[in-house]
């Protein structure tokens, strides 16, 4: 036994390079010590302020990571140049996001979430709750839980670190989407639907992990390539896990055919919960796809490279065209990420730098962009809730043309209009594709990218040259928070769209993946 001991040596963890992700996963632990302590009547006050000093101390310390390049946690978790930019990129527009979660202002009965998620809809104990003026402050340890699995997600350098780190990001989004204050049923049909996509996807994933782990005999990502390099013959177990892996990461990232309940979950889930999960999931799962595309299979483009394709262009088209029969607006908006998802695979495709400092900086705009235009259909309410119908927005900029101008602004770099941050996004990801052989799939973008052109400008012709009904809903006007997540969410979608090419460099210097 003391030889046991002897011979046992301790991990070494190399807290300074994981700092950024234990600061936010140690800010979950103290939110739900918050919520097991704190009066009712203060939570949301601490709360507020414990997930604010997380999220900006998270992100400082990324700032000073800036440059590194190592390993830490016995190998499991690579500190490189993609993986601290999308880590920054997912602690930026989750403070956005939080600004939209705290939002009280909106709803009259106080926030987007249930008053007792507990509480069956209709009930005699929801309504008591919701008389007596009850929030869910339940819902900042689910979402800081959630930002730290999207971080580790990003930099998980072996399948076991990405599995577990897969877990934690989902989860906490299952519940948040369950938990609308109006719509309780709706809601709920989308936590389970989005539940069972995640157990579909977790189950691709572990099935395809397990046979990578026959095939090499290891889960890290250097010893599968190594792996590979020695016995680059016996392929036929290497492609049916690489298959199953990639159908388990396109289930997170709502490609085709793997999308079909994701407009369902939109449409369903309280909308700061859809802004958060629209921009960070994204950001996390083609982090994680990035990873393992690029360093882990990089050696096998030949061999999945010829499947992304495919995806790429079924998921343009089909996200394009099948927008233009929504007649709902956040039904739209998804359909619209789907169609974003399949030009961001046009990056993952490349297989070159320019294709990953693309990806990189689309997630980034896409995300802020996204947020933004979720803020905005949160506010456009009728006496029932939020007013989802396009119908309903018919004459918005006659009565409010500064949101839906704002709302132009989002939809114009949603459709890639030049001066906005959509064009240059775009731009990128097409030349990097060109660049990288993939020519035939660009042509499907542009051509894809027009089509969705269409439906956006049918939103804005219904805003700003449709007449308005008598009954048509109202523009709330929101509490600063709100206001703050709308102004800098469009901010940037400009200015990234006249002044880019610092966050292009910044995307460029970030662009390699230790190895």
């Amino acid at each position: 036994m003391n030889g046991v001991l002897e011979s046992f040596a301790s991990p070494e963890i190399r807290y300074a390079l994981v700092a950024p992700l234990l600061i936010v996963l140690g800010g979950g632990v103290l939110s739900v010590l918050v919520e097991a302590f704190v009066p009712r009547e203060s939570r949301r006050t601490v709360q507020l302020f414990l997930v604010t000093a997380v999220l900006l101390a998270s992100f400082i310390w990324v700032v000073r990571l800036a440059g590194t390049n190592e390993l830490a946690a016995e190998g499991t978790i690579a500190i490189d140049g993609p993986g601290l930019f999308m880590q920054g990129s997912i602690l930026l527009v989750a403070m956005v996001s939080a600004l939209l979660i705290a939002e009280r202002h909106v709803d009259p009965a106080g926030d987007a979430f249930a008053s007792q998620a507990s509480a069956l809809p209709g009930s005699v104990d929801e309504k008591a709750f919701t008389q007596q003026g009850w929030l869910q402050t339940e819902v900042w340890p689910l979402f800081l839980f959630c930002v730290g699995g999207m971080m580790l997600f990003t930099t998980a350098n072996d399948l076991l670190t990405m599995f577990v780190a897969l877990e934690v990001m989902s989860l906490p989004l299952y519940l948040m989407s369950g938990m609308a204050r109006r719509r309780r049923l709706l809601s709920q049909e989308a936590a389970m639907k989005y539940f069972l996509l995640g157990a579909y996807s977790s189950g691709f994933f572990v099935f395809g992990a397990a046979m990578l782990y026959g095939f090499s005999g290891t889960i890290s990502f250097p010893g599968i390539v190594e792996a590979m390099a020695a016995d680059p013959g016996n392929n036929g177990l290497l492609i049916a896990a690489i298959g199953l892996l990639f159908v388990g990461l396109l289930f997170k990232i709502g490609a085709v055919p793997f999308h079909q309940w994701t407009p369902d979950v939109y449409q369903g889930a309280p909308t700061p919960a859809t802004a958060f999960m629209a921009a960070g999931v994204k950001i996390a799962a083609f982090g994680g796809l990035l990873r393992l595309t690029y360093v882990a299979l990089g050696g096998l483009r030949w061999d999945w490279r010829p499947l992304m394709w495919g995806v790429a262009i079924a998921t343009m088209l089909t996200g394009a065209i099948v927008a233009l029969t929504q007649n709902d607006i956040k039904r739209m908006l998804a359909y619209s990420a789907i169609a974003n998802t399949g030009f961001m695979l046009i990056g993952v495709l490349s297989t070159n730098p320019s294709g990953l400092s693309s990806t990189m900086f689309y997630l980034l705009v896409y995300g802020f962009t996204t947020i933004g235009a979720f803020a905005i259909v949160s506010l456009v309410r009728d006496p029932t809730g939020e007013a989802t119908k396009l119908s309903q927005w018919a004459g918005l900029g006659k009565t409010s043309p500064l949101i839906a101008g704002a709302f132009t602004i989002l939809l114009l770099a949603f459709a890639g209009i030049p001066l906005t941050s959509g064009f240059t996004s775009k731009f990128a990801v097409f030349s990097a594709g060109i660049e990288g052989g993939a020519t035939p799939v660009v042509i499907v973008g542009v051509f894809a990218s027009a089509i969705a052109a269409f439906f956006y400008v049918r939103v804005i012709v219904l805003m700003f040259f449709t007449e308005r009904a008598e009954d048509a809903p109202a523009v709330v006007v929101p509490s600063s928070l709100t206001a703050v997540a709308i102004g800098v969410t469009v901010a940037v979608t400009v200015i990234l769209g006249v002044l880019p090419q610092s966050v292009l460099d910044l995307a460029d210097k970030a662009s390699t993946f230790i190895r």
